[in-house]
């Protein structure tokens, strides 16, 4: 149930090299006489939020879809249709309206207003999970460089990270939703770049959506296509060593 939409399949003009970490970094003038003088290639941590940090149960929504008799994949093409979900993830609409306007959409293929709101609600009540490994890397870095949060999401954030008890991992975050505009528009790396006072090419940008990982690489940054804990271990390591 990642809200994640993709708005543009950025070109990527620069040729990447390889760091001995393991972490795609953009060569850019420079980077080797300031990486000398650091302990590391990175000072700050801008990591996606669902996906990596969040997990929601992979078939929640399918099993919705099977207790209201509608087609596989009917809850998550109403919920994460781009014209419902852009709105939400850049502050245009509120969750409330957003969801609200999801069980609009929803009343025909359920057979009424009660029945597509109720649905909407079951669905809104999905507990999601945090990656503890994950949330125990980012908070054992946290005590040496800046972590933030960088997410496509809607303005329940802050009460979603309240939840899962999150909130104090990361030192700031970056919602998409109060911006006013999503990755992989390059503004929310540069916006978040320098809300971690931090320059984009020694920013480490974690993120488990490709097209996120690409853009941040044209911004400039190191990027891991998250796929699993390991990596933030490996990056990680000589750092917290």
């Amino acid at each position: 149930m990642k809200c994640e939409f993709t708005i543009a399949l950025l070109q990527i003009s620069h040729d990447p090299i390889f760091h001995p970490s393991g972490l795609r970094v953009v060569e850019q003038p420079g980077w080797h006489d300031r990486s000398m003088s650091s302990t590391g290639p990175f000072d700050a941590v801008l990591c996606d939020l669902d996906g990596v940090l969040r997990r929601w149960p992979p078939q929640g929504m399918e099993q919705l879809d099977l207790a209201y008799d509608l087609p596989a994949g009917t809850l998550a093409k109403a919920a994460f249709s781009p014209a419902r979900l852009l709105p939400a993830i850049t502050g245009i609409c509120t969750d409330e309206q957003w969801r609200s306007a999801v069980a609009a959409d929803l009343t025909d293929a359920c057979g009424s207003v009660e029945r597509a709101h109720r649905l909407v609600t079951e669905w809104s009540a999905i507990i999601a999970e945090v990656d503890e490994e994950v949330a125990g890397l980012l908070a054992s870095i946290r005590q040496s460089m800046p972590v933030l949060l960088v997410t496509n999401a809607t303005s329940r954030l802050k009460t979603d990270l309240d939840r899962l008890e999150i909130t104090s991992l990361a030192h700031d975050v970056v919602n998409s939703a109060e911006l006013g505009f999503a990755k992989p528009d390059q503004r929310i790396y540069h916006t978040a770049a320098s809300r971690a006072g931090v320059p984009p090419n020694r920013c480490l940008f974690i993120d488990d959506v490709v097209e996120n990982t690409d853009a941040a690489h044209a911004a400039g940054m190191i990027v891991i296509h998250f796929q699993d804990s390991r990596q933030l271990r490996d990056a990680f390591t000589s750092l917290l060593a």
